[in-house]
């Protein structure tokens, strides 16, 4: 069980690190699957051939931390296939420890790569020269140690990509910066195309799923004050699925989350990255997914994307299209 996890403090360089301890030792980056039984839908095609096999050289001689790959993504292939890939700005180490998520818990102390939005910006022109990169999300782990949240960083690597690369959209998947809406303010005027903020959860399960920082309404008032600061810029939010959630919960999550003007939803299968998080109480079949698809339509999204492998930058440039082709006149 999740309760079960203690963290132990780690020096480095980059300040002091928590390392989760798990009844039977570390918890590794990338740990094994759990061994229980999954439906036939849970399954996806290992990314392979020549242009994966160079994006990825690419992608480690540019020194990229990309969440396609730092979370094993099952989509990596499908995704860089479009042209879309979603980098991991501000480091690995996550201030938050949500009791879904395998990335490692600690204080990074203030640390900054203060040359990674240059690099990044420089990475992405390349991709997009060379090898038809058409649509980037930017993302980060929390970094409660900061001022701002990360803000200004993410600010200033979409201006760098903005620079080099104009034709190149942008979506910028941010943490809830402790609902800081001056910081929301600052990604924002970087001239993103899209503002991501993840409700990851229905609010019943919220405080059992996610850190004690985070919370339903914080994420609800992040994703209203970007639409209200830039009601031209796109919102777009990520329920997982499999939790314990009720249909009812997930219909409201929905009516939430256009109350405060989202226009693109996700909705994905919960897998559990160890059996230290929490367990999933239930695979969602492929038929329900579709149902729940339709009900967002009837709520009104622009867009939704809805599967068992769907996840928050899943086909993340066709979603933009298909959302920009329902905008309002």
């Amino acid at each position: 069980m999740a309760n079960d996890v203690t963290f132990v403090g780690l020096a480095d360089t980059r300040g002091t690190r928590m390392v989760k301890i798990a009844p039977r030792g570390i918890l590794r980056r990338h740990p094994e699957a759990v061994p229980t039984p999954k439906p036939p839908w849970i399954r996806a095609t290992l990314p392979s051939g020549p242009v994966y096999n160079e994006l990825k050289r690419i992608v480690t001689e540019l020194r990229l931390h990309t969440v396609c790959q730092e979370a094993l993504c099952p989509n990596l292939g499908e995704c860089w296939g479009h042209g879309t890939m979603t980098i991991m700005l501000l480091g690995r180490v996550c201030t938050r420890a949500c009791r879904f998520c395998a990335v490692a818990t600690g204080n990074p102390r203030g640390w900054l790569d203060p040359e990674e939005p240059e690099r990044v910006a420089t990475a992405v022109e390349f991709l997009a020269r060379h090898h038809g990169l058409r649509y980037v999300v930017l993302t980060s782990v929390d970094r409660d140690d900061l001022p701002d949240g990360g803000a200004s960083h993410f600010a200033e690597t979409v201006r760098r990509i903005k620079a080099r690369v104009p034709e190149v959209k942008v979506e910028t998947l941010t943490p809830d910066f402790r609902g800081d809406l001056h910081a929301v303010e600052i990604v924002l005027e970087a001239d993103v195309d899209v503002f991501a903020n993840n409700l990851e959860t229905v609010r019943r399960l919220t405080p059992r799923v996610r850190d004690p920082r985070a919370g339903y309404d914080q994420t609800l008032g992040v994703l209203a004050h970007a639409k209200r600061f830039r009601p031209d810029v796109l919102t777009k939010s990520s329920v997982m699925l499999g939790l314990g959630e009720t249909e009812a919960e997930i219909r409201q999550a929905m009516r939430d989350l256009r109350a405060v003007g989202v226009d693109i939803l996700t909705l994905g299968q919960y897998l559990c990255p160890t059996t230290s998080h929490l367990p999933v109480v239930r695979y969602v079949t492929p038929e329900e997914f579709a149902r729940y698809r339709e009900w967002g339509y009837e709520e009104g999204f622009l867009e939704v994307f809805s599967g068992p492998l769907v996840r928050s930058s899943y086909r993340a440039e066709r979603v933009f299209a298909e959302a920009q082709r329902g905008k309002p006149a």
